[in-house]
């Protein structure tokens, strides 16, 4: 079978890059002196400090990566269907090319707005998460799917090999690269449109409740402790999904 994780994301940040950064963050910090407009990176990491010692702090947190990584799921599931379907037939594909190009096209407040109309918010991450990662999803399967090699599908049809096994040897293995590289695109994604859903729609008990608090209370040292934790989270969710994925196709790749 041919390599299938020729598709990986670079890291090319450096801890000397980051000292940097923070160094000047501190330093602008100190000019401006004036904690509303900018706080420091050690008022942070001491109020960061504190936030963790509190229940609700994990509460929120719990609420908001069960929220968006539920939408995330259920994008990622339904774009892989959708785009099979297109594949195989081509009136499904003209059917949903209008509604992908319109969730494209529409900016991410407007339909976040437009959907806590018609859904409470406590589930509107979920949902806005699920139409951000929805596009990037289908779009990047149907193309790996289209993408397959005609030459590979002759020679199984030759040897009558059954469908199930031209699925697991020949589609995936075409398609898991445009996959892998619609996953790390739509990861970072979901979690910024589910926090903004949440910090518009501002459902209790999630990270979006206590970012709006802290913009309302200009709770600055607030802002940046949640902030930085939104960073984190999704750094981290990244980082385990796309390793759970490299070793799903490490695992094509030896079979």
């Amino acid at each position: 079978m041919s390599s299938i994780s020729n598709v990986k994301p670079k890291r090319t940040i450096r801890l000397w890059s980051v000292a940097i950064w923070i160094l000047a963050w501190h330093g602008l910090s100190m000019y401006i002196s004036h904690d509303i407009l900018l706080v420091s990176p050690v008022s942070v990491a001491a109020r960061l400090a504190q936030l963790v010692q509190d229940a609700s702090f994990w509460k929120a947190i719990l609420f908001s990566f069960r929220s968006i990584v539920t939408g995330f799921s259920l994008a990622m599931a339904a774009g892989i269907l959708f785009a099979a379907l297109a594949a195989r037939f081509r009136l499904i594909d003209e059917f949903f090319a209008p509604a992908i190009l319109m969730i494209k096209a529409t900016p991410v407040a407007s339909i976040i707005i437009l959907v806590l109309l018609w859904v409470s918010s406590r589930n509107l991450s979920i949902l806005i998460s699920f139409l951000m990662v929805l596009p990037i999803i289908y779009t990047n399967v149907l193309n790996g799917i289209r993408s397959v090699d005609v030459k590979l599908l002759e020679m199984a049809k030759i040897f009558q090999i059954p469908k199930h096994r031209q699925i697991i040897y020949i589609y995936t293995s075409q398609v898991l690269p445009f996959f892998q590289s619609a996953c790390s695109i739509a990861l970072g994604l979901c979690w910024k449109s589910g926090i903004a859903a949440e910090v518009i729609g501002i459902p209790n008990g999630s990270i979006g409740e206590n970012l709006y608090k802290s913009k309302v209370f200009l709770a600055t040292a607030d802002l940046f402790a949640w902030t930085l934790t939104i960073i984190i989270i999704s750094v981290l969710f990244e980082l385990l999904f796309m390793w759970l994925l490299r070793i799903l196709i490490s695992k094509l790749e030896r079979s």
